[in-house]
């Protein structure tokens, strides 16, 4: 199997599985020998859980009948048999670490499994470890300092982007066809701009959520993968709550085998939170709107004109109270009270200015963050996609954007003296830095609207930078008929990293 495990995507593996030609085990075995070769390196996955996949694989199901007594684990879902990684973030799965890339919750064991979890066991899918994430997913890069940095196959000194890193390298490293990814500020479409793979994140309410929503409702959970139709039959199969049901089942897969009717597009080079696209980004970007223009869709420049200082003041306050939620307030959790040598220093920075600014200018934000959902919906119902750049530049190296000392030792004053002035400052310079790289993404969490990042370009250099589209709430099927267009005229699935070898 291993010889041509890379040719296939989870739907082709599940059909092999289904016509008999290779076994849930020989799948399941073959990416775990992927896992144990090439994670050395990238550092992707922080919790195996080979044990209890082998004996899941081993019980699957053929024709109604099991292969051996027992549970049927794996079931007969669309996607059974096909090995599977979840992100150890915010994502609970019974019996199994969810450190968060936390010290403080490194011992924390979830006894249930979250709905999310329920439904991707029930497709099939057969999780067997867990992938890395940067410290309560606060940094758009994955080096906690809990197990080191997690690094791009395409380039071992660059980083695979963040939240949702892990997955993204493990994916890219050719260990499983698709993986968990979650985004609450660009979490799934950084780290598939990063490592050349297809990133939807949905619109907001699309799936169940497995706690009380947080401030603002930035974040969903959802995959990066290395084909479109995967993650459009996951959505498929993961999509609707008992609140509020969007769409019928089969919707996101038909759509990607249905013709892209011409499209408007709204064609945006502000930077947003960035300063500005680096040169690298805007070729991507520019190539991406004359590859559109060339499939017959209409391209019109076109600027927001959103005030984005104030509303990048906005999505920091609500941020900041999910970092408050999970690391001041983390004993509801964890049942132990928070320890400030538990959390790495900016996580904790955080957390303190979530207490000191984000509750007392939450209401204004979130007054900012209704403005903005307005105005884009507005903007489309002249247009049917929006098409802007994942990230301000290319893939940045491994600690480019670490705390400095000086940084470091302010955030420590700050949070025992939280004088506002310095809070706000450090805030800004800290904020800065980071968005001046991935500051392209938080709009669409804020909006609440489904956006992709799609591999289309890249650089000289040979490191993958996707291009983002985004869309109407509700039309991920615009968005995934589109992309399907997009991997048929410019097709990335064959695109390998120097870590991808073709066999283990």
């Amino acid at each position: 199997m291993q010889a041509d495990y890379l040719d296939h995507d989870a739907i082709g593996l599940a059909d092999l599985v289904r016509k008999r030609k290779v076994s849930a085990r020989e799948l399941l075995e073959t990416a775990i020998a992927r896992a144990e070769a090439a994670n050395p390196a990238i550092n992707a996955i922080v919790l195996k859980d080979y044990d209890a996949a082998r004996q899941r694989a081993s019980r699957e199901r053929v024709n109604g009948s099991a292969f051996a007594s027992g549970a049927d684990d794996l079931g007969d879902g669309p996607l059974a048999g096909v090995p599977y990684l979840i992100k150890d973030l915010g994502l609970p799965v019974k019996g199994l670490r969810m450190s968060m890339g936390s010290r403080h919750y490194r011992h924390y064991v979830p006894t249930e499994d979250a709905p999310l979890v329920t439904l991707t066991r029930a497709a099939g899918l057969n999780i067997f470890g867990k992938t890395s994430t940067s410290e309560m997913g606060q940094m758009p890069f994955t080096e906690p300092e809990l197990f080191g940095p997690c690094r791009n196959p395409w380039s071992l000194d660059h980083t695979p982007g963040g939240s949702s890193g892990g997955s993204a390298s493990a994916v890219a490293a050719g260990i499983v066809p698709l993986a968990h990814a979650s985004d609450g500020g660009g979490s799934i479409r950084i780290p598939a701009s990063c490592c050349g793979l297809f990133g939807l994140k949905p619109s907001r309410g699309r799936q169940p959520t497995n706690a009380v929503p947080a401030p603002g409702d930035l974040g969903i959970d959802h995959a990066v993968s290395r084909s479109v139709r995967d993650s459009a039959l996951l959505l498929d199969l993961t999509s609707g709550n008992a609140e509020q049901p969007m769409g019928a089942p089969g919707t996101f897969l038909a759509a990607t085998r249905e013709p892209c009717k011409p499209l408007h597009i709204a064609f945006v080079t502000d930077p947003m939170f960035a300063p500005a696209l680096s040169p690298d980004a805007r070729a991507a970007l520019d190539d991406a709107a004359q590859l559109a223009a060339s499939l017959g869709h209409r391209i019109e420049p076109v600027s927001l004109g959103i005030d984005f200082a104030s509303l990048r003041e906005a999505f920091l306050m609500i941020w900041s109270i999910s970092a408050e939620n999970l690391v001041l307030k983390a004993d509801q959790i964890t049942g132990r009270k928070p320890n400030r040598d538990e959390f790495e220093i900016a996580t904790w920075t955080m957390g303190h200015i979530g207490r000191k600014l984000g509750e007392r200018e939450l209401p204004e934000a979130l007054e900012v963050q209704r403005g903005v959902s307005a105005k884009l919906a507005d903007l489309m119902t002249r247009y049917d996609v929006i098409l802007c750049a994942t990230l301000a530049s290319a893939p940045i190296k491994i600690g480019e954007m670490q705390p400095t000392a000086a940084e470091k030792m302010q955030m420590r004053a700050i949070t025992t003296v939280p004088v506002e002035p310095l809070m706000r400052k450090l805030l800004t310079d800290v904020s800065n830095k980071a968005f001046a790289w991935a500051g392209c993404t938080e709009l669409f969490n804020l909006t609440g609207q489904p956006a992709m990042s799609v591999p289309l370009y890249w650089n000289a250099r040979g490191l993958p930078i996707g291009v983002q589209f985004a869309t109407r709430e509700g039309g991920e099927a615009t968005l995934l008929r589109l992309a399907a267009q997009l991997e048929t005229a410019r097709p990335w699935f064959d695109r390998r990293p120097p870590l991808m070898p073709a066999r283990i």
